[in-house]
């Protein structure tokens, strides 16, 4: 147990943290307890570092944007776009900084049925930014906004287990699954799935208009999002910000520069091969964090010769991840394994072989799928630092095994709306999800419109995707984790899927700029929540 005194000290710093008691009073207190002079200043001077100052305006360098962009939660496929969502809207739950979920629009919530209901009471006086106040409707018609029979909602297929979402009283939604389902909470944290305003049961998904900490002043698709701070927020010590303005800066170096120069205060996804240099500049805070993000190339099914397995079987067994990994991330990251289940995520495939570069064999898998000519392999840096290096050196290893790859270099502007999901090769970025369920759902089901290898209709695919389904309402967690097994068994073998690498977000913050002891991995960006969760040193 801890003495009186240690715990005295713990009580005047949490009072000062919080801005109860001013630096003098807390030094008097402290020093007064036997803390020495010196002691006492450096535990001031770090309380004050880390207690949240309000003020400035943030300009945050983003790695993405897009002129097709718009501000529907329902297309949102990029990093500008999630930080534009998080940072006007709220979801009914959210992954915090050490990545546990908590309540966000919701006070509380719980599981009746064994999981197959869930009743999410909301909280209390929030309003959006016309005034609105929350209510049972507004979630229900924001819901069902990406459930209707039409949608063309990214989330569309996370959101098919809800058989049916009803009212309960005046504060609460209650969702009716079609199985029990432990990890449901988790999926309406999801970025899509913000709450926004309704008027007869519809909501205008366009509008720009939410609960969050900032109100969007002006916003420039594939530009820039100029926002200033809700005076209304629900949320007590955050939104630290006057203002916040979001930059599409897709080439890297340009990026790099303008944080360097003090043109933003932060940029995301700097250069693995350039961070160390950026790290020289002593006003200049490198923040990396290993979570979710993997690096993949998806091959489509729908697409010859791509609906060859044997000539899938070899491209996968051409490419020398570890190879990748030294040159393309310069250890940043790890080796992946075609599938997209990071360690970190509960159920990981631990006992799956790890797939390796054998050019012999991948060549004998090419000549069994009696494919011949130049394979394409689309590719920008628009879909990562460093993914037109990355092709150049699939290219080469895949030349080893007599397979020919054409590499083409796409236009950063518009590569994730006119080459991703639509050619047949391409490079491409996953965030991840804290749960397979969810990136199941999201990115290799048979109904997700984010199926980006159009991995259906195989034997094995069928199989995946009644996996998912059982899985999913699988209590018993040693049953559970041996369908999860299978599930990363069979993208590994089967599926589209070249994911080579898991890479660490590596971002750049400015002088001045400042953030809690815990920054949320499951996105970049502290969860793509820096606009809320940073802040400015006085």
């Amino acid at each position: 147990m801890r003495d009186r005194k240690a715990l005295y000290i713990d009580r005047q710093t949490a009072k000062y943290a919080r801005g109860h008691i001013d630096r003098r009073s807390f030094m008097t207190s402290i020093i007064a307890a036997g803390v020495t002079i010196p002691a006492a200043m450096g535990l001031a001077t770090r309380v004050e570092a880390q207690t949240p100052q309000s003020g400035g305006t943030l300009k945050y360098g983003m790695a993405a944007g897009s002129t097709t962009d718009s501000l529907d939660p329902a297309t949102y496929e990029n990093d500008f776009s999630v930080m534009t969502g998080f940072s006007y809207g709220n979801a009914l739950t959210e992954v915090g900084p050490d990545g546990i979920l908590r309540a966000e629009l919701a006070e509380s919530f719980e599981p009746r049925e064994s999981g197959a209901v869930w009743a999410f009471k909301l909280r209390p006086g929030v309003e959006f930014h016309n005034g609105k106040s929350l209510t049972p409707e507004d979630v229900i018609a924001s819901i069902n906004y990406h459930r209707g029979e039409n949608s063309t909602s990214a989330a569309k297929g996370i959101l098919n287990p809800v058989v049916d979402i009803t009212k309960e009283g005046e504060d609460t939604v209650v969702f009716t699954l079609d199985g029990p389902n432990a990890d449901f909470p988790y999926v309406v944290s999801d970025y899509h799935l913000l709450i926004l305003p309704s008027e007869n049961g519809e909501i205008d998904p366009t509008a720009g208009i939410g609960t969050g900490g900032y109100i969007i002043e002006n916003y420039e698709p594939g530009v820039r999002l100029i926002s200033s701070k809700n005076p209304n927020y629900f949320k007590e010590g955050a939104a630290h910000f006057d203002g916040i303005e979001l930059l599409s800066i897709i080439d890297v170096t340009a990026r790099q520069n303008a944080l360097m120069s003090g043109e933003v205060n932060a940029a995301e996804r700097l250069d693995p091969k350039t961070v160390a240099l950026v790290a020289r500049n002593p006003a200049i805070e490198i923040l990396e964090k290993t979570g979710y993000l993997h690096y993949t190339f998806p091959m489509r099914l729908d697409t010859p010769p791509f609906d060859n397995f044997d000539l899938r079987m070899a491209l996968k067994l051409a490419i020398n991840r570890d190879e990748l990994v030294e040159k393309v991330l310069l250890g940043h990251g790890a080796v992946g394994n075609d599938h997209p289940i990071s360690p970190a995520v509960p159920f990981h495939a631990e006992g799956l072989n790890q797939r390796t570069y054998d050019p012999d064999e991948a060549r004998s898998y090419y000549e069994k799928s009696g494919h011949s000519g130049p394979i394409q392999l689309s590719t920008s840096d628009a879909a990562f630092a460093g993914a037109v290096d990355a092709a150049q050196l699939i290219q080469a290893s895949a030349a080893a095994a007599g397979i020919e790859i054409e590499v083409v270099r796409e236009p950063a502007d518009g590569y994730w709306s006119n080459v991703w999901n639509k050619k047949g090769w391409c490079a491409c970025y996953w965030s991840g999800r804290p749960t397979q369920d969810w990136m199941y759902t999201s990115a290799y089901t048979d109904d997700t419109e984010w199926n980006d290898t159009a991995w259906r209709n195989t034997e094995a695919a069928d199989r995946f995707n009644e996996l998912v389904v059982a899985a999913r309402s699988e209590l018993d967690e040693a049953k559970r984790a041996e369908m999860y097994f299978e599930t990363q068994q069979l993208i590994h073998e089967d599926g589209g899927a070249i994911v080579p690498m898991f890479a660490n977000y590596i971002m750049g913050l400015g002088e001045g700029l400042a953030h809690g002891e815990e920054v949320a991995a499951n996105w970049a960006n502290d969860g793509n929540k820096a606009t809320e969760r940073w802040w400015f040193e006085s």
